[in-house]
């Protein structure tokens, strides 16, 4: 019969340094393999802006049917994304080209995103200026993060098609290592453009108006922070030119060199910076950390309790003795 309760019974030695070890272990493997992963993945909701601008562009002046030259320029681009499913994201994009005289170019867009890959994904919805038989392909916007430096392919909304960006070199801006990359878009023919024009034009003695479609040359450079995948800077030499479309000749429509103001630059490249900070410690830095942390108390914890076990052995074995070898007269005695 019991004459009181029993005390509590501790935890063995070592128990809480095994416990914390297993659990850095287990985050050591965790932050790479599956926190890494989802971090990286492009923002499901934002709102995102580039300001590309020209203080000596020359555009055809379609009200007069002049060329203005050295005028300010600016093509605002703007995104608003919403998550569409767990990876996925959709873009509804709008493009302004204007000077500070009038706008002189827009057209809009829809295209789901893989948030993975930063690729376009031919889904629900998605057109060019309400044309919805495009079939979206290429990157939109950043590069997938940590991706190789080799070439890839860059939708251009307005030709309809996803030219290849190729790997030139690696660079720095504003103290941020990155890879460069250009596109160039050959003479094509934007789809849809057609127009009434002046038929005098292409041709001085002509009279009346002639179709013509607008034809697009390009070439694009995109400095990209790898780890993250964010364009830091980005330029554009862009050359638009009318032709008739039975018929010869061409008159510019549009020349300019834009560029990111200097301040979307630095303001880009912190953001790239900090991201890339955090996505290095979740891949490289926090693993190589916790993992040898982890397994040294995991080696402490068992080691103490090795030793902890080893004079209580000792002590059962002794009593155990010590009983065996009394006499029935002792204990009769005792």
């Amino acid at each position: 019969m019991r004459t009181g309760a029993e005390p509590p019974r501790s935890l063995p030695r070592g128990t809480l340094l095994v416990a914390a070890g297993t659990f850095l272990l287990t985050l050591s493997l965790l932050l790479p393999l599956y926190v890494h992963d989802r971090v990286a993945l492009l923002p499901a909701d934002a709102t995102l802006g580039l300001r590309m601008v020209d203080a000596d562009a020359s555009y055809l002046d379609t009200a007069t049917w002049s060329l203005v030259e050295g005028a300010d320029l600016e093509r605002d681009t703007r995104v608003v994304a919403s998550g569409h499913g767990a990876d996925w994201s959709a873009w509804e994009m709008t493009v302004d080209t204007s000077s500070s005289e009038r706008v002189l170019d827009h057209w809009s867009r829809r295209v789901i995103v893989d948030r993975r890959t930063g690729r376009a994904v031919n889904c629900c919805g998605e057109h060019v200026n309400g044309d919805r038989a495009v079939r979206q392909a290429g990157l939109v916007l950043y590069w997938p993060p940590g991706a190789a430096e080799g070439n890839h392919s860059f939708y251009d909304a307005e030709v309809r098609s996803a030219p290849s960006v190729e790997f030139e070199d690696d660079d720095e801006v504003a103290g941020v290592a990155v890879r460069r990359y250009t596109q160039t878009v050959d003479a094509t023919q934007v789809p849809d453009s057609a127009r009434e024009v002046p038929a005098a034009l292409f041709d001085p003695d002509a009279e009346g108006t002639v179709s013509a479609n607008r034809w697009l040359t390009a070439e694009r450079t995109f400095w990209v922070e790898p780890v993250t995948g964010i364009v830091v800077n980005l330029e554009e030499r862009r050359h638009e030119t009318l032709r008739p479309q039975n018929g010869s000749g061409e008159v510019d429509l549009l020349d300019t060199e834009l560029t990111l103001s200097d301040g979307q630059v630095s303001g880009y490249a912190e953001q790239a910076r900090v991201r890339s900070l955090l996505l290095r410690g979740l891949d490289r830095w926090a693993p190589w950390t916790l993992a040898p942390i982890g397994a040294v108390a995991v080696l402490v914890g068992l080691l103490g309790a090795w030793r902890s076990r080893t004079p209580a052995a000792e002590t059962e074995t002794e009593a155990a003795t010590g009983t065996e070898e009394r006499s029935p007269e002792d204990a009769k005695t005792g």
